[in-house]
């Protein structure tokens, strides 16, 4: 049977789809698996902030449309991009070996974070980003640019960007690592839930294909991906606010979740570290955590007892 793979346009999204259309070759030689380059509305809006938008969908729609009507059978998307719920009749396969699902520091001209001067400039999209770097360094400033790898790295040339903050995941997929200066560990600056784990949405009556992606998962890597979803999902999802979540094993075998979440102003922001075996119910434990810690804020805020 011939498969159509969905993809966006960029270097990475093809990159990406085509690590998928691969291993699925490898895997089903039977199969033919063909690339179908599809324009999001995310792609028209490259100067807007996120934030502003406010909705993840914007970078998948067109997609999900297409594997709706048939026209493709699978999407692949990054699944930090994703809104906390699929579109109704579609799926996500189970979650595929993640890569490096740390955030990196490119620096123009110094070694690392602590070495830029006062009132040096870094460019990124990202509110969760942004407010974790001023909590490291408050005498710095940040910069919102928007657009593919190969464009934010012409706009921090062009605009005389001391640096750009980008995730590990696509520059290692686009073989681009040696670029990079700063790796931030995942405990120090909270990614995006499930940086770094490619989204295979497909259609949920389609069972052979499903049953198809989900003989390549990786179980651990679904588990954690469960955990740092459901915690989006809990805390309402989309882009107008920071938050981000990373599971990992503790020493002792057991699941950790680090987590945050902050107000769109980025005067309040969160961090909690949670333990436990399963994944819904950590997330569930470490939303809880800082729901209270937020309604305790707004209330010392308002001035209530």
């Amino acid at each position: 049977m011939n498969y159509k793979i969905g993809t966006r346009g960029s270097k990475l999204a093809l990159a990406q789809a085509d690590l998928v259309r691969t291993r699925l070759q490898e895997a089903y030689p039977e199969d033919t698996f063909e690339l179908k380059v599809i324009r999001t509305k995310g792609d028209q809006l490259k100067d807007v902030p996120l934030g502003k938008i406010g909705d993840k969908g914007i970078f998948v729609r067109e997609i999900e449309e297409q594997i709706l009507e048939g026209k493709i059978q699978l999407g692949v998307h990054s699944m930090k991009d994703m809104p906390s719920q699929p579109a109704l009749g579609l799926v996500f396969a189970k979650a595929w070996k993640r890569e490096d699902a740390r955030d990196v520091l490119i620096l123009r001209k110094e070694k690392s974070l602590s070495d830029l001067p006062e009132g040096a400039v870094i460019g990124t999209g990202s509110m969760r980003r942004k407010f974790q770097l001023l909590a490291m360094r408050r005498n710095i400033q940040i910069v919102d640019i928007r657009g593919n790898v190969d464009t934010r790295l012409k706009k921090m040339q062009e605009q005389k960007l001391d640096g750009i903050v980008l995730a590990a995941a696509g520059l290692k997929r686009l073989g681009m690592e040696q670029i990079i200066t700063q790796y931030f560990e995942a405990d120090e600056m909270i990614p995006a839930p499930a940086q770094g784990i490619l989204a295979l949405e497909l259609q949920s009556a389609n069972e052979r294909l499903l049953s198809m992606l989900n003989t390549l998962a990786d179980e651990e890597t679904e588990k954690k991906a469960i955990a740092e979803r459901e915690f989006l999902k809990e805390m309402g999802g989309g882009c107008h606010v920071p938050v981000g979540a990373y599971c990992e094993r503790s020493t002792e075998g057991a699941l950790r979740l680090h987590a945050i979440y902050g107000n769109e102003s980025g005067s309040w922001l969160k961090r909690v570290s949670v333990t436990g075996q399963e994944p819904g119910q950590l997330a569930k434990k470490a939303a809880r955590q800082i729901e209270m810690e937020r309604k305790a804020f707004e209330n010392g805020f308002n001035g209530k007892a």
